[in-house]
């Protein structure tokens, strides 16, 4: 299945886009269900969704799913994936921190934690599920080798990602080792699904999963399979999917 492919001129006009999609959804299922990333590439998505609440948007009856979480670091800590989304999304749209759900990465069995949350993003069922990519082309933390298969798990990062994500802690040693992830077939039962990307250091992933053969080595590919996907580029992590196609 060919993926529909956005190209803006930059992240800024391609979150505004995915935004007024978001909050067409809304207007039409006041209850929905989002599931919502964290990182760079959805924040501007998060920023643009805040102006339409700011302009009379009522979400307020939505419920968020966050993609993942990290394990063992201490409640409140500012980089628990928790704590960004509350910065980054509840709090700019004036929402009840009770309408967000994320993976308990400080829970006793991690394995019990992730059945649990499978379980509750079964029940719900997700609307709409809002997606980065990382440059080895996992989306949430299904890293490369991830089996299509996997719902919710314990996963281990790999040292590619803890070094992209280093930026956020004192030190790349500081960033956690494993971490709960929304799998595979649980993403792909999303309704839809909106991937953003930015920056030239994401054209080659972005170009293997829109463009590539589908490959657990390329845990994005599997997008080409789902029948309602949009991938939002800037026209620097587009550039590979030019030469690609």
């Amino acid at each position: 299945m060919t993926l529909d492919v956005e190209i803006c001129s930059g992240t800024e006009v391609a979150g505004q886009r995915v935004a007024a999609r978001i909050a067409a959804l809304i207007r039409d299922k006041p209850d929905a269900v989002i599931g919502v990333a964290t990182g760079s590439s959805p924040e501007p998505v998060y920023r643009a969704l805040a102006r339409f609440v700011d302009d009379g948007l009522d979400a307020s009856g939505v419920r968020w799913f966050a993609l993942d979480e990290y394990i063992g670091l201490p409640p409140g800590h500012p980089q628990s994936y928790r704590a960004v989304l509350e910065r980054v999304l509840i709090g700019p749209l004036g929402l009840h921190p009770t309408s967000l759900h994320v993976p308990d990465g400080t829970a006793a069995d991690p394995e019990v934690a992730a059945e649990a949350y499978e379980a509750a993003i079964a029940g719900a069922g997700v609307d709409l599920q809002i997606l980065g990519i990382g440059g080895n082309g996992h989306i949430g933390f299904n890293e490369p080798g991830t089996p299509f298969s996997a719902t919710t798990h314990r996963a281990t990062l790999t040292e590619s990602t803890r070094r992209a994500n280093a930026r956020f802690f004192p030190s790349a040693d500081a960033v956690p080792v494993e971490c709960l992830t929304q799998g595979l077939a649980t993403i792909m039962r999303a309704g839809r699904i909106e991937l953003v990307a930015s920056g030239s250091h994401k054209a080659d992933a972005v170009a293997a999963a829109v463009r590539g053969p589908v490959t657990e080595q390329c845990p994005a590919s599997i997008l080409q399979r789902h029948p309602d996907v949009c991938v939002n580029l800037d026209t620097d992590s587009a550039a590979a999917v030019y030469e690609s196609s």
